[in-house]
């Protein structure tokens, strides 16, 4: 894995896709999925909530060729036609435009309660790296939290998007029903606007230092914070770098769009 070509994919390319992972959790993916690696902490990697695939092809660019990842979706948005809906179809495409193809054998399409753990686990073994963003009701977190945690690895991370999102309130109320549930076992190590990261306790301090030290997440404010009882990094972007980002973007500048988040 080359890092200069994922910061530019996660720039440039990613914007093409549909979808909602801002560059700050993009990096955030890279450097905890980059930790993994330079550590030799193996698995699969999951995603539940594929949409349109940009966080489902960011994780199959930094992960390369000879790793697995697993995507689940009911993929039911728009018109069928032959039986493939119009984002199952739109996905498939994004896959070959990205040079990233889509193996449908490691797709699980359908309504992600009614898996089984040892489906999952049965396609990738263990998994390393665990996305959760599917539907957004208290009941589906549930499931789906429940999901991550009976097959995420030892060493693994489980990453919970829209946790404080104002329009999706019982996600925040599922998140944290997961964690006081397995306090003794899980613990938050890192938080950005969007997303909350979770791993094993044993591995908290792991990963915090792996965001602390992370050299593509310099350009960001790194600040403390607390989670129900947990000591976690907040990755804070600053508003004046968002609008520098988006106005850059906005105005036919994307290709250098990436020094809004550089390092100086």
């Amino acid at each position: 894995m080359v890092l200069s070509n994922i910061r530019k994919f996660i720039f440039h390319d990613l914007r093409s896709v549909e979808g909602y992972i801002d560059p700050p959790d993009a990096l955030v993916f890279l450097s905890l999925l980059d930790c993994q690696r330079q550590h030799n902490l193996s698995g699969g990697i999951a995603e539940i909530g594929i949409y349109f695939g940009r966080s489902y092809f960011l994780l199959k660019k930094i992960a390369g060729p000879d790793e697995d990842v697993l995507g689940i979706d009911l993929f039911d948005i728009g018109n069928l036609s032959h039986g493939i809906s119009d984002q199952y179809r739109l996905f498939l495409e994004h896959g070959n435009r990205l040079g990233l193809p889509v193996d449908e054998e490691m797709l699980l399409v359908g309504d992600s309660t009614t898996l089984a753990a040892q489906e999952i686990t049965d396609k990738i073994g263990a998994v390393r790296f665990f996305s959760v963003d599917g539907g957004h009701s208290l009941t589906t977190l549930t499931n789906d939290s429940h999901l991550a945690r009976d097959t995420i690895a030892d060493h693994g991370v489980i990453v919970f998007d829209d946790t404080f999102n104002p329009a999706w309130p019982e996600v925040t109320v599922g998140v944290a029903d997961f964690l006081r549930d397995n306090d003794d076992a899980f613990s938050t190590f890192c938080m950005t606007k969007y997303k909350t990261y979770v791993c094993r306790r044993e591995f908290h301090d792991f990963y915090r230092a792996a965001i602390e030290q992370a050299p593509d997440l310099g350009a960001f404010d790194l600040a403390e914070t607390h989670f129900l009882g947990c000591d976690a990094v907040r990755v804070h972007n600053p508003f004046s770098r968002r609008l520098l980002y988006e106005l850059m973007t906005r105005s036919g500048m994307g290709a250098i769009s990436e020094r809004a988040y550089r390092c100086h």
